[in-house]
C-alpha cells in the first residue's frame, strides 16, 4: 500500500477539520480561536498542494476534496462568524421582524464561496493566477473583524478599527464579498513555479514586503489591509502588462 499518495488528502482534512471547528467556536463567541483554526485551516490549504507536488501524487480526488474542504473552512466558517458578528452587533434592532433576519443574508458568502470554486475547478485560465478573489484571502479578510472591533491595543488603525464594528459596513460587506469572489478581476498567486528570482517574482516579493509591513504597525487590522492591498497591486500590475 501506497501510503504517500494519501499525505496531500490527510493534510487537506485537517483543513476541513479545522475550519469546522473554527465555526463551533465563533458560534460559542471564542473568535479569537476561531480566528487562529481558520489560519492553521490556511496554512494546510497551502501545504496540501505543496505536498502533492513535492510527492507527485498529485490526483483528481484531491483536487475535488481540497474544494469541499475549502468550501467549509472559507466560506461557511467566515459567514458563520460574520453572522454572529451581525447577529450581536448593538446597532442592530432584534425586535423588528426584518432586522433580526439581516444576520442570515451573510450565509451568501458561504453559498458564493461554493460558486467560486466550483468556477475555478472548471477553468483552465486560473491555473498561474486567479480570476476573482480566492476564497482564503476572502475569508481572512471577514475572520479578523471581530479581534478588530473587539481590540482596545489597536493603534494606527482608526478607521479600519470603527468599521469593523460599524453594522453598515458589515452588511455592505455580504454583497462586496459575494462580487469579488465571482467577478473576472484578475489576481496573481503567491506561486513561485518559475523560481525565486526577484525579476520574475517582482510583484510577489513587493506584496510580501508591504504586508510584513502593514501586519507590524496595524496588528490585528493589518490582515484586511493586506487583502486589500493584494486587490489594488494586482490591479495596478495587470494594468501595466496591458
Amino acid at each position: 500500500m501506497n501510503l504517500k499518495k494519501h499525505i496531500p488528502n490527510t493534510i487537506t482534512l485537517m483543513n476541513l477539520l479545522s475550519g469546522s471547528a473554527a465555526a463551533i467556536f465563533a458560534l460559542n463567541g471564542q473568535f479569537l480561536i476561531a480566528v487562529a483554526l481558520t489560519g492553521l485551516a490556511a496554512v494546510f490549504d497551502f501545504f496540501d498542494g505543496f505536498a502533492a507536488r513535492l510527492l507527485n501524487v498529485k490526483s483528481d480526488t484531491g483536487k475535488e476534496l481540497d474544494s469541499l474542504a475549502d468550501v467549509i473552512s472559507f466560506g461557511f466558517t467566515p459567514s458563520v462568524i460574520l453572522f454572529c458578528m451581525i447577529r450581536e452587533n448593538t446597532a442592530l434592532m432584534p425586535s423588528a421582524a426584518i432586522t433580526a433576519l439581516l444576520p442570515y443574508a451573510s450565509l451568501l458568502i458561504g453559498a458564493f464561496s461554493a460558486l467560486r470554486l466550483a468556477k475555478f475547478n472548471l477553468d483552465t485560465r486560473q491555473s498561474e493566477s486567479f480570476l476573482g478573489l480566492p476564497t482564503p484571502a476572502n475569508a481572512m479578510f471577514i475572520v479578523s473583524l471581530p479581534l478588530i472591533s473587539g481590540s482596545s491595543a489597536i493603534q494606527n488603525a482608526g478607521i479600519i478599527t470603527l468599521a469593523a464594528g460599524n453594522l453598515w459596513f458589515q452588511l455592505l460587506l455580504i454583497p462586496i464579498s459575494c462580487f469579488l469572489l465571482v467577478s473576472e478581476i484578475p489576481l496573481f498567486a503567491l506561486k513561485f513555479s518559475n523560481g525565486f528570482s526577484f525579476a520574475l517574482n517582482r510583484v510577489k516579493y513587493i506584496f510580501l514586503l508591504i504586508s510584513v509591513i502593514l501586519l507590524i504597525v496595524l496588528k490585528w487590522a493589518g490582515i484586511p489591509a493586506v487583502i486589500i492591498a493584494y486587490i489594488l497591486i494586482s490591479l495596478i500590475s495587470t494594468k501595466k502588462k496591458y
